[in-house]
């Protein structure tokens, strides 16, 4: 089992009943999904960006990602609708777990002047979103092999009802929060 799962089972759970009063155990918020988006802009130049992107996101998530198309053409972006241009990945289960242990835990540290993602990226129904500008800060990467650097996004997709019950249970998980 996942050590996210673990601590979540023994500390997040009993934490969250005694702060919120709740008096069944399922009415604990939990992480329903992840989902990791990767947006390829130079991708309507370069149609081997995409495959890149796919590559190093397959390694990122440990599942390989669905490549995402235009849905309508835009003239100014020179986009038209069909075109390939992103890719992203939904985890559910022992994946997303381990996924966010290592985000939190390895990735999110190595980013230069870190000192903690944004609490105020709360949708205002439990979800947390928060940008990467690039792919790097993940170990699994190498370095030498990466042919330009991209960003991507990962929103966490909680049961929670409200933003403070959701802050909550990822800052017991471990996201490193700013205190505002």
């Amino acid at each position: 089992m996942a050590r996210l799962k673990d601590a979540y089972k023994e500390k997040v759970i009993p934490a969250m009943m005694d702060k919120f009063s709740y008096s069944n155990i399922n009415q604990v918020p939990r992480l329903e999904k992840i989902v990791v988006n990767m947006g390829v802009g130079e991708a309507k130049d370069n149609p081997k960006a995409i495959d890149s992107a796919v590559k190093d996101m397959t390694i990122i998530t440990g599942q390989k990602p669905v490549v995402t198309i235009a849905k309508k053409s835009v003239a100014n972006f020179k986009l038209r609708a069909g075109m390939k241009i992103g890719c992203k990945v939904t985890l559910r289960g022992e994946r997303m777990y381990e996924f966010a242990d290592r985000f939190m835990n390895i990735a999110l540290p190595r980013v230069r002047d870190f000192r903690g993602v944004s609490a105020d990226s709360f949708d205002g129904r439990g979800n947390y979103s928060v940008g990467v500008k690039e792919q790097l800060i993940f170990p699994e990467i190498v370095y030498d092999e990466v042919d330009s650097i991209r960003g991507m996004n990962v929103c966490f997709v909680t049961t929670a009802k409200s933003d403070e019950e959701a802050r909550e249970l990822l800052d017991l998980m471990g996201m490193p929060l700013k205190k505002s």
